[in-house]
Order: C-alpha cells, then structure tokens, then sequence
C-alpha cells in the first residue's frame, strides 16, 4: 500500500510546482503588459494634460488634424486658432498636438514641443 501512495504523492506536488510556474508566467506577462503599454500611454496622457493646461494666446500649434495656426483666445475648454489673415476657427483644446516653438536665429527651422 505505501508504494501506492508514494507515486500519488509525487504526482500531487509536481501539478503544484506546474500551477506555480503557470501563475508565475502570468504575472511576468502582466508586468511587461504594464511597462511596454499601459505606462507609455499614461505618461502620453500626462503629457497632453500639461500641454492643454499651458495653452496661452500666440501660440503657435498644430492640430490633431494638421491645421497649422495661432492661438488668439483661450476659455476653459476650446481656442480659437487664427489660421489665416482674419481667419478665426475654434478647436477643442484637446485637439491641440503639439507647439511648435521658434528656433534660435543660428538654428535651422522651427522645433516641436508636445511629442
């Protein structure tokens, strides 16, 4: 009879080594979901919030559209973008993408504030 229970027990405590390893490969899987998706995506967000709450009258910025304009008029939640001589368009502030942000006068072109 102990010769029977000896393999039983055998086999009971490999199935439960096999469901640690199962849990221990999971919860890797969750921490590389959380470091390669779900972090860069709340530091995309924390970015975004900064730029929207810093919007301010002549500034340049870009749309989520592309639309290149300034910033004439900021309320709480739209701008009013001049796009073109005497052309005022209201936007969203979070359709707003990015600043461009002049360049020195040694540099070449404009830089990107936003990305």
């Amino acid at each position: 009879m102990e010769s029977l229970s000896t393999p039983l027990l055998a086999q009971a405590g490999g199935e439960a080594a096999a469901g640690i390893g199962n849990f221990a490969i999971l919860a890797l899987l969750m921490v590389v979901f959380y470091f390669l998706l779900i972090r860069p995506q709340q530091k995309r967000a924390k970015k975004q919030r900064e730029l929207v709450s810093s919007l301010q009258v002549d500034d340049r910025v870009v749309t989520i559209g592309g639309l290149h304009g300034t910033i004439r008029m900021v309320e709480e939640d739209v701008v009013h973008l001049d796009v073109a001589q005497g052309l005022l368009l209201t936007f969203a502030k979070q359709a707003i993408a990015r600043r461009v942000v002049e360049a020195d006068a040694g540099d070449l072109g404009d830089t990107v504030e936003g990305e």
